[in-house]
């Protein structure tokens, strides 16, 4: 059985995406697994479990912009922070995943909460 660590195509949207890199930057990059289906504004917090490294940015929220299909940028400044290192592993897992969790928008934008992104045909 291959490991799948999130679902690519939730019921649920905006849903938690896996972290696969964390840029040491200003402002951050952050890249995840698969595409993250985000829009600009949406407001997220970043979860990373001890031993993938960057433990300074474990818990800290803000809102995105958007640059790619699995990237997405925060205004936080991660140049002296400690590396991340993405896990490598099989079924079944022997570590958590970094994670990106969804916790609210900008309220001027309103989108993601009125953008239906799921299939009509299902």
């Amino acid at each position: 059985m291959p490991y799948v660590p999130a679902n690519p195509n939730p019921i649920y949207q905006p849903a938690m995406r896996v972290i696969s890199a964390i840029s040491q930057s200003f402002p951050v990059t952050i890249t995840t697994t698969f595409a993250h289906q985000y829009i600009t504004g949406t407001i997220v917090r970043i979860d990373i479990p001890v031993g993938l490294g960057m433990p300074q940015i474990n818990q800290q929220t803000g809102p995105i912009s958007v640059t790619g299909a699995t990237t997405f940028t925060m205004p936080i400044d991660t140049t002296y922070y400690d590396a991340f290192t993405a896990p490598s592993g099989s079924f079944p897992p022997a570590f958590q995943d970094g994670q990106v969790v969804p916790i609210g928008e900008v309220n001027e934008l309103l989108k993601a909460a009125t953008n239906n992104v799921l299939n009509p045909n299902n």
